[in-house]
């Protein structure tokens, strides 16, 4: 049976032809529509289980509907299939992203400058933003179709082109200190281990599946048990995945902490093994062309 996360891109016409008649949904032709809220859940089933999140201005393509106001699609950047709600879309807009924000946290105020006062609308890392202008720090955005005369505005210094590369994935984790873990979480809000893992390759234009068993079917070379561990490389067990920061420290999202946190290595391989859980894989990612 297919995988439910990669429904979309992997089902064959019978499995899409049952799923319609069992949920008597409707089929709509494909349609991009982007994430109008800070965070929306992508679920498992209508009003079901988390699976992962999605972020304010992120892309997710459409290919049914149910009639109690949840789509079923894809996500453009992963092609993750699953649930949301439509409340949480708008209809396809003309303009693209243009930025994206960078620094772990932000905000759209209603109104430009340090001190005015205004409504604000939370931003996590990996938000997308479509960009109208700059005017002494701060970036005129548009919040949604509905709202495009409305000009929001974000901290520039917290915006980078949507096309930029960074170079350090462990970098990008680190931004993310003290996030609190949350299943399925994809935000700065709240973030799980693969969660944690995907946003900084993202930002490091490295192609990121969602959940640590694809990660760690997809990720990087396999290296031989025993090779030292350098910043950048990625290990594995089962359930898991955390970044090597340098050689005896382990950046991850984790339940034990319930946060994102540094931990001695050798500490939490002996701590995770003695749950009955052994490393299952040490990967080193490629970016450029040279290791992370």
């Amino acid at each position: 049976m297919t995988d439910r996360r990669t429904f979309w891109s992997t089902a064959t016409a019978d499995e899409i032809a049952q799923i319609f008649a069992q949920q008597a949904l409707e089929r709509v032709t494909p349609e991009v529509r982007r994430i109008t809220q800070p965070v929306a859940d992508l679920c498992a089933s209508p009003k079901g289980a988390r699976d992962r999140q999605m972020l304010y201005g992120q892309s997710i393509t459409l290919h049914a509907m149910s009639n109690e106001g949840w789509a079923f699609g894809e996500t453009v950047a992963d092609r993750y299939s699953g649930w949301i709600e439509l409340s949480h879309l708008e209809n396809p807009a003309d303009a693209a992203p243009t930025h994206r924000i960078t620094a772990a946290t932000s905000y759209a105020k209603s109104t430009e400058g340090l001190k005015t006062p205004g409504q604000v609308k939370p931003l996590s890392m990996g938000s997308e933003l479509v960009v109208a202008g700059d005017m002494d720090g701060w970036s005129r955005v548009a919040w949604s179709n509905k709202e495009y005369a409305r000009a929001w505005f974000v901290p520039s210094l917290h915006l980078s082109p949507i096309n930029s590369i960074e170079t350090d994935p462990v970098t990008i984790a680190k931004r993310l200190l003290g996030t609190p873990y949350l299943w399925g979480g994809n935000s700065a809000f709240g973030i799980d281990c693969s969660g944690l893992v995907q946003i900084a390759c993202h930002a490091c234009g490295i192609a990121c599946p969602g959940d640590s068993d694809q990660q760690m079917a997809q990720l990087g070379e396999t290296l031989d048990p025993g090779t030292p561990p350098q910043r950048g490389d990625l290990l594995f067990w089962k359930g898991h995945v955390g970044w090597v920061s340098d050689s005896s420290t382990l950046l991850h999202a984790n339940a034990h902490s319930m946060s994102v946190t540094y931990e001695p290595l050798q500490a939490a391989i002996e701590r995770i093994a003695a749950q009955g859980d052994p490393i299952l894989r040490h990967a080193r990612l490629t970016l450029g062309g040279k290791g992370v």
